[in-house]
Order: structure tokens, then sequence, then C-alpha cells
């Protein structure tokens, strides 16, 4: 077996563990904060194209802000990688990580209601962030929060394999549809979670993230998964 020395940030376990949270965020907030998506910015979009053929100007500025606030978490992960890169003690990334951290945890105790603009705001914020900072599994493309992309490169994949049988291609694809399930399970634990808990589920996320928080303490000299599945 041979040695992965890349980044943990870019470790399997890690990149699960985040497509768990970014699952679980969009069901909770389309649940309970008020049908809208926390990630999944393309259905916003069409949401809010939809109210404006309506008329319903109010709503169109209701899809807005998340996508805005969208847009803001992405530069805000560019402005903590520009300013963490070089740090001696902490990757960059376990910054990130740190702030989703603290915005969900402040989002798990406002009241649903009147209030859940703002937690849109700062979940849609969290997961921008977390897309921008973490794009690789394992040397490769990937996005955490959402699944278009990995279902994409899942099927591109496998099509290679079938035409050139190299195995690293297909346990690639492998790999992305792991990802996508670890996706799918996110959001039916958020939606059971929020069932049970009310807005606190989100507090479920926090431990993810704290545990992945440590996880990128761990050596990088972790066992890859085998090139070649027996």
């Amino acid at each position: 077996m041979r040695k992965n020395r890349g980044q943990m940030s870019e470790s399997f376990l890690l990149s699960a563990m985040l497509a768990v949270v970014g699952g679980f965020l969009d069901a909770y907030t389309y649940l309970l904060r008020g049908g809208v998506f926390a990630n999944a910015q393309t259905g916003n979009m069409v949401l809010l194209g939809v109210n404006a053929v309506k008329g319903e100007f109010l709503r169109v500025l209701y899809y807005l802000i998340p996508i805005g606030a969208f847009a803001l978490g992405v530069l805000a992960a560019e402005a903590v990688r520009r300013a963490f890169q070089a740090h001696p003690r902490f990757h960059w990334r376990q910054i990130v990580v740190a702030v989703e951290f603290l915005l969900l945890l402040g989002a798990a105790f406002v009241p649903q209601g009147k209030f859940d603009v703002a937690v849109n705001v700062m979940v849609s914020f969290v997961c921008a962030m977390q897309v921008e900072s973490f794009r690789k599994v394992n040397g490769n493309a990937f996005a955490s929060t959402m699944c278009t992309g990995n279902l994409r490169s899942a099927t591109e994949r496998f099509w290679r394999y079938r035409l050139t049988k190299d195995r690293s291609e297909r346990n690639k694809g492998i790999q992305y549809l792991l990802i996508i399930l670890f996706f799918i399970a996110g959001a039916a634990a958020g939606a059971w979670l929020s069932g049970i808990w009310g807005v606190r589920a989100v507090l479920f996320c926090c431990l993810l993230l704290a545990a992945g928080f440590g996880v990128m303490f761990l050596k990088e000299d972790l066992p890859e998964i085998k090139e070649e599945l027996r």
C-alpha cells in the first residue's frame, strides 16, 4: 500500500465529512429556514427567476440575499487563504473550518421564523467558504457542497475506464460516487434530525467540523485507498 503524501485537507476522510455537512445544510435550510437552499445556488436562481416572472419582487430579493452571501463567502475564503497560507502552526483551511463551526454554532441558537433570512445568509456564507477551500480529494477536483460536478466526473471516469481498462480511472469514479452518497446521507440526516431537534439540529454539523479540524492536525503520511480494488 502506497502512502498518501498530500495534504490532509485533501484526504478522502475529510472530503466525506464535508460532503455530509453540505447535504445536511441544504436539507436544514430548506426544511426549517424558509425553503432556501444553503449551497445549491442554482436552485435559488431558478426560484428567483420564477418569482421575477410572477412579479413577486420581495421573493426575488429573498432568494437574491443567499446568492449574494455565497459570493461573499468565496471572497472571504480567498482572503483567509492569502492571510494564513504561510502560518507556521495552522493550515489556512483549518481557519475556514473554524469560521464555519462558529457561524453554525450561532445559527443553532437563532429562533425559527423572522430571523431565518439571517441564518440563510450565515449558512450560505459557510457553504461558499467550504466549496471554495476544499476542491480536491486525493488530488482530484471535487465539490463538497454540490453533486452535479461530482456526478459528471464520476461518469467521465467510468467511461475512461471502459475505454482504457485503467483501474485508477475506475477507482476515481468510485470515489466520486462515494462522495455523492455521503452528500445524500447528509441530506437524509439533516431531514431526520431537523424533525427531532429543530433548529438545534445544525449542531450535528458543528461536531463534524470540529472532528475535521482535528483531522487536519494528523500527519500527512496516511494509507491511501489502494490503487487496485481487489
